[in-house]
Order: structure tokens, then sequence, then C-alpha cells
């Protein structure tokens, strides 16, 4: 077992509340502030009553189940919802991943419809999944279902969106259909929470919910949430400064909106147990009440970018033999891991949901003999395709396209950009490469911001989206457990063989 710190005077005042009175309690977790520690130091103060601990992903809820004592239960809301709603409807639940499109292909179109179906086909299912995040059932269906949101609504909600006018049309029937499948036992993953949340299932209730990462929920999480707790008694913690996935539909200011619903007090952790004084003192500029332990190391800060005023180069002597190396896009991770894999540095990419995409992207292309030059014409003239068809944000588009040059200009012809492309996503060593938002919740003792001039990223033009990219620079800063290298790729000299010189 760990051994068993004291807790911290903001830790008392914590658990003090948490046994001296009925109040919800809101807790703001600062990077590495032992948030987890006192999620478990509550339920032990309170032995003996039934908890329910809400987890974001089945990875933490295996480790609050580990961790947590036997009075209480940790669950996904995933889990929750798949259980509430089989036992509602009376039937064993068949979960489809692709219910969605599936039922959008059998619809009846028109000709000209079809056509254009097949142009904007993502879109449609994109609108119609984050509709289901919002709780947004059909205006005028339904009416013993919890409508959160009316079509208007969600409308102006997605004005920025620029979604396909048939996409809008489509969204009703499609919601329709799903709604109709899912009574009759079909169900896919966004079905565990919308239809359980809105159409009436009976969630359990705890005399007690524990809620971890309170400021990633989506509009839909809030209101399980509530049916979750009722009159009951809720303690949130969560990190304000680490709501980065507003992309994929968290409530903004999700902290606040709990605070309110729920009347709840609020708590600070501010202690940073993970980060030393360097990363801390840098974490100021987001997080200014973040404070380190007792006897926490000074830690190092190197900037090796030309935002210093110096220009560095820099080769793999300067890589420890495990470390992270973290990056706001894709593209940049991917170039310096075939450089690292030519060095003889083993490397792994972390968290790269789109590697089986690219492959196939690169692989419809055709003949393997393609010369460099052909491939990326190709791969432009792909480019301008997905661009005119809208499916994805222009973001997404260009980080894939900035991925796919990558491995074209590394190579001679197709084939060899397929097999570099193979050989980096099955690659398996200490250096791991991902991305700001995949870094989210680990750490290590010394990280790489790579290319840190790319936050806040260019496509965030709003308040929000930038207070979001704000969030980002702190979580990777926050990952360091002793050092922080700022360095930039085009810096990256391979036949270096000290860890850095200043250049000429």
């Amino acid at each position: 077992m760990s051994p068993r710190f004291p807790d911290t005077p903001e830790q008392s005042a914590i658990l003090e509340a948490t046994k001296s009175s009925k109040d919800n309690l809101l807790v703001q977790a600062l990077a590495g502030a032992a948030k987890t520690s006192t999620l478990v130091r509550i339920a032990e103060v309170l032995p003996g009553r039934p908890i329910l601990s809400v987890a974001f992903n089945k990875r933490i809820a295996d480790e609050m189940t580990a961790r947590l004592p036997q009075h209480c239960v940790a669950k996904t809301l995933n889990a929750i919802g798949h259980r509430a709603w089989g036992e509602y409807i009376g039937e064993r639940l068949t979960l489809n991943k692709d219910k969605m499109a599936d039922i959008l292909r059998s619809l009846e179109l028109s000709a000209g419809e079809q056509e254009q179906l097949r142009e904007v086909f993502g879109d449609v299912i994109q609108l119609a999944k984050r509709a289901k995040l919002y709780g947004y059932i059909p205006d005028d269906r339904y009416d013993e279902a919890l409508h959160l949101i009316d079509r208007e609504t969600l409308q102006e909600v997605f004005a920025e969106e620029e979604y396909d006018g048939l996409a809008w049309a489509l969204l009703d029937d499609l919601l329709s259909r799903s709604i109709t499948q899912a009574f009759r036992g079909t169900i896919d993953y966004d079905d565990q929470l919308y239809m359980s949340t809105l159409f009436g299932a009976q969630l359990p209730r705890f005399p007690l919910t524990l809620v971890d990462e309170a400021q990633d929920l989506s509009p839909l999480n809030h209101q399980m949430i509530a049916h979750l707790v009722g009159d009951r008694r809720i303690i949130a913690v969560g990190d304000s400064f680490q709501s980065i996935y507003g992309f994929r539909g968290a409530v903004s200011d999700g902290m606040n909106v709990l605070r309110t619903r729920f009347q709840m007090r609020e708590f600070r952790l501010s202690v940073s147990f993970r980060c030393p004084r360097a990363i801390i003192r840098a974490a100021w500029k987001r997080a200014p009440y973040m404070k380190w332990a007792e006897g926490a190391p000074e830690g190092e800060i190197r900037n090796l970018t030309r935002s210093s005023g110096t220009s560095y180069s820099w080769g793999v002597e300067l890589l420890p033999r495990a470390c992270a190396i973290i990056c706001r896009n894709n593209a940049p991770l991917l170039a310096l891991g075939l450089r690292l894999l030519r060095a003889g540095r083993p490397v792994q990419l972390r968290g790269f949901d789109i590697s089986k995409r690219l492959v196939k992207i690169l692989r419809e292309f055709g003949d393997h003999a393609m010369p460099r030059e052909e491939l990326l014409a190709h791969l432009n003239r792909w480019r301008q395709h997905k661009l005119a068809e809208a499916k994805l944000s222009e973001a997404s588009i260009e980080d894939r396209y900035a991925c796919l040059v990558v491995f074209a200009e590394a190579t001679g012809t197709l084939g060899e950009a397929i097999a570099h492309a193979e050989r980096l996503f099955a690659a398996e060593g200490p250096i791991e490469l991902l991305s700001g938002h995949k870094s989210k919740g680990l750490e290590w003792d010394n990280v790489f911001h790579l290319d840190p001039w790319r936050v806040p990223s260019k496509y965030a033009t709003r308040g929000e989206e930038l207070e979001q990219e704000l969030n980002l620079e702190y979580v990777i800063t926050t990952r360091a457990k002793q050092s922080l290298t700022l360095i930039d790729l085009d810096d990256f000299d391979i036949e270096l063989t000290e860890p850095w010189e200043v250049r000429p």
C-alpha cells in the first residue's frame, strides 16, 4: 500500500464539512493536488454509508474501485445508463456503435438527396450525435420525455458550425428512428445516457454521489447527475482550468453551473504534490493561487525555442530514455517520431485514434509505386475535396492533411509512405508522443512541449475557444514532475552529438 500522508489544511476543511454538515460541496482541485486521494478520504470519513462514485471513463472507474472502501460503488455514467435503460424497457440491450449511420443509410430519399447525402454523410451523423449531447428531442414528438433544448436554441448554439441544410432537414427523422430502435433494445453509446436520462428510466439513488472531472460534463451529463442525486447529497471535484473539451460538448463554465444548480459550498485544493516550484510559477499565469508542497524541489524549465531570444539547435541527446513529448497538433509529433526512429530512439504514439484512418487514406490512393510529387498532388486534391465536403471541421481536415504530408515527404513513393506510417503507429518505446488533449490526467518526470507557439490554435477565434486554449497550455505545463523543456521541431538536428547548442 502507498504511505498515508497527513491531510493538508485544505483537505481537513473539506473532510470537516463532509462530516459535520449535509451541504453539497464543490472542490476546485488544481493539477496534481491530490484530487483522487481526497475523494477516497471523503468516503473513508463516512463509513457504512452507501456512496456512488461517478467516473468519467472506465479506467478511472477501475482505479476508484480499487481504492475506495467497500461501501462505495464506482461506475461510469454510461454503465449506469446502460443498466437503467435495459431494466426500464425489460429487454436485453444490443449495443451497435454504428447505429446512427445504419439508420441514415436506410432512409428513403430522392435521387438528389441521396447524391447530396454522399457529400455530407459525416456532417449529418455529427449533428445528430451532438444534438443528443445537448439533450435535443424533436420538438413536436415524445411529450412524455424531458426536452432539454428546443430546435431553435440548438440552431443558435451551432450557428457558427455551418452544418449542411440537409443535416438539419434529416435530424428529427434520424433521432426519431433512433429513439424507436432504442425502445426495442438497440442502442449506441450516446443512447446509454440519452435514453436513460430523458425517457424516464429509474436511475439509482445513493445517499451521497461523488463526481470526478466535473469540468468535463456535457448538458446531458449535467441532467443525468441531477437525476442521480435528486434531493440527496453531491460532492463534486474538478479543475475549471483543465476544461479543454468544449469541442466535445462539455458545458462552458461547468463548475459554476454545478455550484448554482446544487447550491454547493466551494472549497479548494491548491497545493500540487506533482509539480516542482518552477512549473508552478509558470502555471501561475493561469492558476495564480496554485501552491507547491512543502519540500517540493525547484525543478527546471528550459526554453530552447526562438521565443527565448536565442537561436538553438537540439538533438537526440537532449531526450532522456523515458519522457513525454506533447504538442497541440498531431503532425509535428509524427514528423519527430519518424526522425527519432531513424536516429535509433524507440518511441510510442499514445492516443492516436486516427492512425488507422490515416493509413486507410494512403492506401486508397492506389499504386504503391506512385512517386512523392504525384502523391503530394493527390493529397492536395484530397484536402480540397474534404474542405468542400465540410464533413469535418477545417481544423480536423488540415491536421489530417498535415499528418499525411509528413509521411509523403519522408519517403520516395506511396508504398514507402504507408510502410513508414505503419511502422511508426506500431512502434513501442519509452519516449511517448501525444497531443495536449490526450495528456490530460497523466504525468511524467520530464516533459517536452513541442512547438509551443501552436497554442492557441489559429482556429480558436471566439472567447470561449481561446479560454480553452489557455487551459490546454496549463494542462501541458502541469504534466511535468521534474522538468519542462520547450522545443521547436524545426530546430531538431539529427546529427547533433550534444543535447543542444546555440546557433550563431
